[in-house]
C-alpha cells in the first residue's frame, strides 16, 4: 500500500475486494466508464481514462478508510457504514446487495424470543450494531427492575463474542446460544439448523463519501455518472402513438421521471410520446396504454443516462 503515498494527484476510490458487492461494484464500475487494468497481487488500480486510484479493500474496513484516511469515495453495505460508527456521507442508496442483519437461534431450540437470550451467548461479526440492540433490549425488558442472574445476584449482561467468519456455525459447535448474521436468501442460515427471530438492520449496498474529499469536482462526475448507470437499469423508454384527444389520459399513464416528450406527427390528430417508465411496471403500463387508445408500442433499453 506504499503506492497510496505517490497518488496525490488521484481521487482514492475504495471498492469491496472480494464478498458479495464485489462483483455488482466492478459492473457498476464498468457502466461508469471508469477503466483499469489490475494486477493480482495488488490491491491498487489505476484508472486509465481518469486520474482515479481503485483502492481494493475488506467492505468492513472502507468506512474507515473513507471517513478517517484519504480515501475520498467507497462502496459498502450500509451494515458496515452503522457497524463502524465513522461519519461519512452516504451519497446513493446502490439499490443491490440487499439482506437483513438478524438474530438466529437453533430451529428446534428453546428460543422464540429475542428477550430470551438475555444473559446467554450471542456469536456475531457485527458487535457493535449487536451490542446497542441487546443493550436496549436488556433496558425495555427490565421496566425499571433489575435483571438478575438465576442466582439472584448480580444483574445479567448478554455476552456479545466476536467472530470474522462462518457465525452460522457457532451454535452447532457449542460456542453461542444464538447469532447476529447477514441474511440474503436464508439458505445458509436454514443449512445451518437455524431460524430468524428478529431483524436488528435492514442494509443495501452504498456509495459513501469523505466529509473532506479531495477533488470534488471529479466526485461530482463520478457520482453523477454512477446515479446515471443505476437510472439506466431501474427505468426503460416507452415510445407510442396516441390520438391527440387522448393526450391527457396516457400521459397519466407515462408520466416519466420530470414529463414525457410529445412531438406531432404527419397525422394532425396524432401525437408521438417517449417517456422513462420503471422496468419492473412496464408490462402493466403497456397493457393500461393500449386500453386507452395508444398505438405503436415500442420499448427500449437504456445503456446510460444522466437524471
Amino acid at each position: 500500500m506504499d503506492l497510496v503515498n505517490h497518488l496525490n494527484d488521484r481521487l482514492l476510490f475504495a471498492v469491496p475486494k472480494k464478498g458479495r458487492l464485489s462483483q455488482q461494484c466492478l459492473e457498476l464500475l464498468k457502466g461508469s466508464d471508469i477503466q483499469f487494468n489490475r494486477s493480482n497481487r495488488l490491491d491498487i488500480a489505476l484508472c486509465t481514462n481518469l486520474p482515479i486510484a481503485l483502492i481494493f479493500l475488506p467492505a468492513a474496513d472502507i468506512p474507515r478508510f473513507v471517513g478517517e484516511g484519504r480515501v475520498s469515495l467507497g462502496i459498502t453495505g450500509q451494515d458496515q457504514v452503522a457497524e463502524a460508527g465513522i461519519s461519512v456521507q452516504e451519497v446513493i442508496d446502490l439499490g443491490f446487495g440487499s439482506c437483513k442483519l438478524q438474530v438466529e437461534v437453533p430451529e428446534n431450540g428453546e428460543y422464540e424470543d429475542p428477550r430470551q437470550l438475555i444473559g446467554k451467548t450471542v456469536v456475531t461479526s457485527f458487535t457493535h450494531l449487536s451490542e446497542q440492540y441487546f443493550r436496549k433490549l436488556e433496558t425495555e425488558t427490565a421496566n425499571g427492575e433489575t435483571v438478575v442472574d438465576i442466582d439472584g445476584k448480580k444483574p445479567l449482561k448478554t455476552v456479545i463474542k466476536y467472530v470474522g467468519g462462518s457465525v452460522e456455525a457457532a451454535c452447532a459447535l457449542g460456542i453461542a446460544d444464538a447469532v447476529v448474521d447477514l441474511v440474503e436468501s436464508g439458505e445458509t442460515m436454514r443449512a445451518a439448523g437455524l431460524k430468524a427471530i428478529e431483524t436488528i438492520f435492514e442494509t443495501s449496498a452504498v456509495l459513501i463519501a469523505s466529509q473532506h474529499p479531495t477533488h470534488p469536482d471529479l466526485m461530482d462526475i463520478i457520482v453523477s455518472r454512477i446515479k446515471g448507470v443505476i437510472a439506466a437499469g431501474k427505468y426503460v423508454l416507452c415510445n407510442y402513438n396516441c390520438p391527440r384527444d387522448k393526450l391527457d389520459v396516457v400521459i397519466r399513464i407515462t408520466p416519466g421521471r420530470r414529463a414525457p416528450t410529445v412531438s406531432p406527427v404527419e397525422d394532425d390528430g396524432w401525437v408521438a410520446v417517449s417517456s422513462m417508465v420503471e422496468k419492473k411496471k412496464i408490462a402493466e403500463v403497456m397493457d393500461r396504454l393500449q386500453a386507452a387508445g395508444a398505438e405503436d408500442i415500442l420499448v427500449f433499453n437504456i445503456s446510460n443516462s444522466r437524471v
